[in-house]
Formats: structure tokens, sequence, C-alpha cells
């Protein structure tokens, strides 16, 4: 038998005696109301899957909207068909708003085998390397976004999301939706997997994500300038102040993060070096030079995107915002008892800057007791604009008077139809996460 050079797509040419299989938001009723409805504060299970399997690949996109007033568009009709609101309110035909925060609102939250506590639980914007709840087109081996050109860089834009990573799981994995906002999360997905006749090896790793913020980082000289002989002069080689991207005991590897920085100085924040510190050493091993270095970059960070390191929102776009990637598939930085990934925060850590990250890593079971901010601490900084108010209000003439009174009798109507029609969705949300049980139920009794 002839040997195939090793390649990454050299997999596709055996044959695997597997099974393929996918839950989704998929209309179980064979209509076309195809995303569930998520109510505020609640969690919902997308899908719950008997191992031995691996899930293969994540497409989701989502909606969160607020009804800022009525619609000229029926509610009840409405509710029927796709919920795409193209229609600028400034037509007058809809008047709603995207909840610009939602993507920090939500959780995904992935738990494997018998375990009591999750081993992804992240933001589900930043999970996808959504940062700062901006989403930016980009793409790489494990993640793409895909947003459209004018809503690129806007807060809570509407994308798509898809997530290539390989997590194996032997006895069960559960994927929940965690909705801690006060409105309805709409979301289409697809969860795509494969099952197996046997057990996973034993020296199987699991896939874990977590996601982590300082807010802000405690630096001990924000008010002097970047690279000035001053903070040059200062020396870091313990790592004790630096962010700490990830911090785990276990075996396996680490395979990388995004991380999303809010800067307020000014200058520059990327002068921090990545201080890696393998089974317990109290000197890293894997000492870098910059941050914009750790990321692939150099002389500051670049508008681009590559397989396993880039930038998706550059300052030069959006000032005082960046979101870049680093994933270590070629090059995985390995553990066998512990690892803590760290990166200062400018110079031996002197900058004062809101940081956040999601950490990807592969470790044997047990999971570490992850957690996560509570909601309003998840959130971005945003400049707002101030609110304007009237000092004082003309008297109504009878037309103008009536205008109100015609306005809050449509609001009513609207509202009330509005969530009769939310309700109906709830409910067929929480039936279809029954149903997508019993279809993965019927899946494995194929094997």
């Amino acid at each position: 038998m002839t040997n195939l050079s090793n390649g990454s797509m050299q997999h596709l040419t055996t044959h695997k005696d597997v099974r393929s299989a996918r839950v989704s938001s998929s209309d179980q009723t064979g209509r076309n109301q195809d995303y569930w409805l998520i109510p505020p504060n609640e969690s919902v299970v997308l899908g719950e899957i008997e191992g031995p399997g691996c899930l293969t690949h994540f497409w989701m996109t989502s909606f969160c909207r607020k009804i800022m007033g009525p619609s000229i568009v029926d509610p009840a009709l409405g509710s029927n068909v796709a919920p795409v609101n193209e229609i600028h309110n400034a037509l007058g035909v809809t008047w709603e708003e995207q909840d610009p925060f939602y993507y920090r609102k939500a959780l995904i939250k992935i738990t494997w085998d018998d375990q009591d506590t999750p081993s992804v639980l992240a933001p589900f914007g930043d999970f996808f390397c959504v940062g700062h709840s901006l989403p930016g087109n980009f793409q790489s081996a494990p993640f793409n976004v895909s947003v459209k050109p004018e809503e690129a860089n806007k807060f809570g834009a509407p994308a798509a999301l898809n997530c290539y990573f390989p997590m194996p799981f032997n006895k069960k994995a559960k994927i929940e939706i965690v909705n801690e906002n006060e409105l309805p999360f709409g979301l289409y997905f697809y969860i795509d997997y494969e099952l197996y006749k046997e057990e996973l090896p034993e020296d199987t790793v699991y896939f874990h994500a977590n996601w982590h913020r300082e807010n802000p980082c405690e630096g001990w000289g924000n008010d002097l300038q970047v690279n000035s002989p001053a903070v040059q002069s200062v020396a870091n080689l313990s790592g004790e102040e630096n962010y700490v991207v990830l911090e785990t005991e276990g075996k396996g590897h680490y395979v990388g993060c995004n991380l999303s920085v809010n800067h307020f100085q000014g200058s520059w924040w990327g002068e921090g070096d990545d201080m890696i510190f393998i089974d317990g050493e109290t000197e890293p091993s894997i000492n870098g030079t910059g941050t914009e270095d750790y990321f692939g970059h150099a002389w500051g960070m670049q508008k681009n995107a590559f397989l396993y390191n880039g930038s998706i929102i550059h300052e030069s776009e959006k000032p005082g915002y960046q979101v870049s990637y680093r994933f270590h598939i070629a090059d995985p930085i390995h553990f066998a008892e512990k690892i803590k990934v760290t990166i200062e925060h400018g110079h031996a850590n002197h900058l004062s800057d809101d940081w956040s990250s999601t950490a990807y890593w592969y470790q044997t079971l047990p999971s570490p007791k992850l957690d996560i901010l509570p909601v309003e601490q998840r959130l971005p900084h945003v400049a707002v604009m101030p609110e304007v108010k009237q000092d004082t209000k003309p008297e109504l003439n009878d037309e103008q008077r009536k205008a109100y009174e015609l306005a809050e009798k449509l609001e009513q109507s609207y509202v009330t139809e509005k969530k009769n029609q939310m309700e109906i969705k709830f409910n067929k949300t929480r039936e279809s996460s029954v149903g997508n049980k019993e279809h993965v139920q019927r899946v494995k009794s194929t094997l």
C-alpha cells in the first residue's frame, strides 16, 4: 500500500466507521421558523448527546432586539416568518433597536460526561472571538466570523459565527445557552458531531474554554508615558502582577486565546511580554518580547487575520479598541501538571487598561471549577451621547393630542400581541430542546 504524505486533509482518504449527525434549531414542525427564542434569564439545552463521540463544528447566528414602538407589520403575521428586520427605523415601518451588549449577556456552557461543572464557560460572543460585543470579519483555522461590511465594528451587530475545534467526549456532551439578559435571545444554530462504536483512548484530552476580565488591570504607573526611560527602568522577572489568560491543573496543552483590550491612555498598550509558566516553575520557560509579538505582529498591530494569529478589531478603525488572537494549533504548549499563561499589561505592568480574554485548551478530566463574572461586570466600556432634555414642551393642539392617543393605543395593542407571540416561541423553544434530545437518541440507536 502506498503511503500518503502527511497533510491537513489526509484523513479524508480513509474510511471511518462513525455516525455523522447534527442537532440544530431547525423547525421541528417542518415549517420555516428555524430559530429558537430563549426567554430572559433562562437557560436552554441546545443538545445533550450520548457518546462516545466528538463535536466537530458549531455554526450560530443570533439577534436580540428591543421594541421601541409599534411596527406597521402585524405582530402575529410577522412572527411566522424569518425575523429579518432589514427595514431601517427611519422609514417608519419598524422601530426596534439591537441590544448592543447581548453578546456578553448570554453565555455558552458545555459540560462533558458526568461532571457537575462545565468545561466551557464564556460569554457567547467572546467564545467566537467577538470581543467587546464588536463583531468583525475574520477567518482563522478554528474560528471565523462573517458580518455585513456596513455592520462591522458596531456593538451588537448580527453576524455568522463558526467554530471548528474538535471536542471529543466519552459519555455525554451537554451544550447550553444561558440568557442573562432582560430581553429574549434569538438563536439559529447547527451543532455537528460524530458518534463512535468504541470508547475514546485513555490518553484523550477534553476541550476547555474560559473567559477572564480585569477591568481595569491594576497598573502601577498609568500616568507615565509608554516606552519612557522611567518606565523602562523597571524590571519584571516574576510575572506576579501579570494579566492571567489561563491557570489550570491537570495534563494537556494550551491551544490559544483571543484578547480584547480597551486602552485608556491614548498611547500604546502592547509593550507587555507574554510569560508562560509550565508545571509550577517560578521562572517562565516561555518568555516573549511584546504583546504584539505574541500575536504574531510587529511594530504595533496590523489589520491582518491569518490562520493562527491576527487582529479582528483594530484600534485604527475603532480608536481605543483592539481584539486579537493567537492559536497554538501547529505549536501547542504542553503541560504535565499545571500551566499559567500570563501577559504583562504594559511594560512591567504599568498600564491600567480593560483586558478580557477567552483561553482555549485541552486537558484531562476532571475539569477545573470555572467561574464567570456577573453580567453587569461583563459589559464593555462605551462612550454615551448625553441625553438632551427639552426645557418646555409646547401646548398640544387637538390633532397633536390625538396623534399621541393613537400612538399609545397602537403600542398597547402591538406590544400585547408581540408578547403573546414571544410566549408561543418560548414554549416552542422548550419543546424543541426536548425534541433535540429525542433526535439524538434516534441517531444513537442506529449506531
